[in-house]
């Protein structure tokens, strides 16, 4: 059944002179009923309310008692409102409902014409086209519904392809890329869609609200599509919103990140011995960065491993932290090209036999490593790395001890013969601080001039800051490469693997100063230079 509003809509489109097929399709109403009632004796849209229902309910008005009580009001002041008049005749016994008594009492106010309320913006004959020529105001209230019913149904039919061109022509003659609106409401996607559709309703001077309730879009959306067209017209509504990068993917941020956690909380004033989220985002705003804390753990998490290791692993509680690292990224930033810089460490010991890992597996076939294994032999294998060169120096050591550090001291001093200095860079094992260590390079410095030896001098890593030796990278690599899924048969056949893959790497950075290509080195995970915010060591791949 067609409410009080649909019926009057049509109504005044007849009235208007719209034929019956335009009224149907403006209104959605079918057609039979619109002819239906066209062929209607024509009713006066002021017409009692009372008498209205009386006709469709077929039973006397339960406001038929109380009709004198209103008029009386109403005589007394015209213009009392009607919440006042329902509180005068409460007062009287009535006991119906407010929608009844507001609609007898809108029924007999004076009529007064004005133009139609909220129209008084709209271009040209803008009442016509909306809802006809009336402008006289025929229930109290009612107006603001038909409005909204009335610029629905012109955007319904606009979207729909309904309204012929040379009548939107008329409408919107003024507005310079009608077509390009047009085209983008027809043809585009939903976006371009709502964009065109809220731009032509603002032009012909539809609200914003009712746009907006219309798209299901919020009104400070619409708003954004006006200024973006007014700013560069359909250029600039519809172009493509340009998508920057995530924070966790910007390589300057997960470094800040990175050096902040590898440095103790109390070197920042925070009195704990571990990290915490909010201590992070805390002293990262304080530099600057602005983080929420969704985007900390995504950084750390795509580095490869959890909190629980950055708080076990990746924190150096050295108190000397920051002058360490301070001194070794001047070295570096004043490398000269008579320099030599080295990342010495030790690998092992570790067994030479069957060892597992993660391979592709067919899948009617069973991998598996026996628990219990007769071992081969142990190999450790101590190596420096050259950084300004990416050349690996290794050799075989019965045992970590002070003696091996000599020797690959001695090693790298014949090798680098041509440099004036080289440092020595090492994490705090024991080994590496011995006082017959220092001893020994105090000899090697005093007698380098006089046989052309490079002066030694050493730039030791922060204690429990293994993560920085870059060395460890590059063990990680070589494990993942010929250890992992490994069954050497002797010891001498795991050392020729490792000779091999250390002398291919070697050869490939004397080619190549630059990383390039997916060879057996590329599986280090990082690269093979010094940075605060490296994380060198995965005890995985150790």
């Amino acid at each position: 059944m067609l409410g009080m509003l649909k019926r009057h809509e049509v109504k005044i489109l007849l009235k208007a002179g719209h034929s019956k097929t335009d009224v149907a399709r403006l209104t959605g109403v079918s057609f039979h009923s619109v002819s239906r009632m066209a062929e209607e004796a024509p009713v006066d849209h002021l017409d009692d309310a009372a008498e209205r229902m009386k006709r469709r309910i077929g039973r006397p008005s339960l406001m038929e008692d109380f009709r004198k009580r209103v008029v009386e009001i109403l005589q007394e002041k015209a213009d009392l409102p009607s919440l006042e008049v329902l509180r005068r005749v409460r007062e009287a016994g009535y006991q119906g409902g407010k929608s009844m008594l507001y609609a007898l009492v809108a029924s007999l106010r004076p009529k007064q014409v004005k133009p139609l309320v909220g129209l008084e913006g709209l271009p040209g004959d803008s009442c016509v086209h909306a809802f006809g020529q009336v402008d006289v105001e025929f229930m109290d209230g009612s107006w603001p519904d038909a409005i909204r019913q009335g610029v629905f149904d012109w955007m319904r039919a606009l979207l729909q392809g309904a309204l012929h061109r040379a009548a939107l022509a008329k409408e919107l003659g003024h507005v310079a890329e009608l077509d390009r609106l047009l085209m983008g409401m027809h043809e585009g996607r939903l976006s371009h869609r709502n964009k065109a559709m809220a731009i032509l309703a603002r032009e012909r001077g539809i609200s914003q609200s009712h746009a907006s309730s219309f798209l299901h879009v919020s009104p400070t959306t619409v708003s954004r599509y006006w200024k973006a067209y007014r700013r560069g017209g359909t250029a600039a509504l519809f172009a493509r919103k340009v998508s920057h990068p995530p924070k966790s993917k910007d390589e300057g941020i997960k470094q800040a990140v990175f050096a902040l956690l590898h440095t103790p909380p109390m070197a920042h004033g925070i009195n704990r011995s571990t990290w915490r989220l909010t201590d992070l985002q805390s002293v990262l705003h304080d530099r600057g960065l602005e983080l929420s804390k969704d985007v900390i753990p995504v950084i750390i998490k795509e580095a490869g491993y959890k909190w629980r290791k950055a708080r076990l692993v990746l924190t150096s509680k050295d108190p000397q932290y920051k002058a360490k690292i301070e001194a070794i990224k001047t070295i570096l930033s004043e490398l000269k090209s008579d320099e030599a810089f080295f990342s010495i460490d030790e690998f092992g010991p570790f067994a030479v036999k069957e060892t597992g890992g993660r391979k592709r597996v067919a899948p009617e076939e069973s991998y598996t490593v026996p628990q219990w294994q007769k071992s081969k032999g142990h190999l450790i294998v101590t190596a420096a790395l050259e950084l300004s060169r990416n050349q690996v120096t290794h050799f075989y050591s019965e045992k970590k001890n002070t003696r091996e550090m000599i020797k690959m001291m001695d090693l790298l001093r014949t090798q680098y013969r041509d440099c004036k200095i080289i440092y020595l860079s090492w994490d705090a094992a024991s080994w590496h601080i011995s006082k017959e260590l220092f001893s020994k390079i105090k000899e090697r410095n005093e007698e380098a001039p006089t046989h052309g030896y490079p002066i030694v001098k050493t730039a030791p890593l922060p204690a429990g800051a293994q993560f920085l030796n870059v060395i460890e990278s590059v063990f990680s690599g070589m494990a993942r490469a010929i250890i992992h899924n490994s069954d050497y048969h002797s010891l001498d056949a795991a050392k020729a693997a490792i000779d091999r893959h250390f002398k291919n790497r070697n050869e490939h950075f004397r080619e190549h100063p630059k990383r390039a290509g997916r060879k057996i080195w590329g599986a280090e995970r990082v690269e093979s230079e010094f940075q605060e915010s490296n994380n060198c060591k995965d005890p995985l791949y150790r």
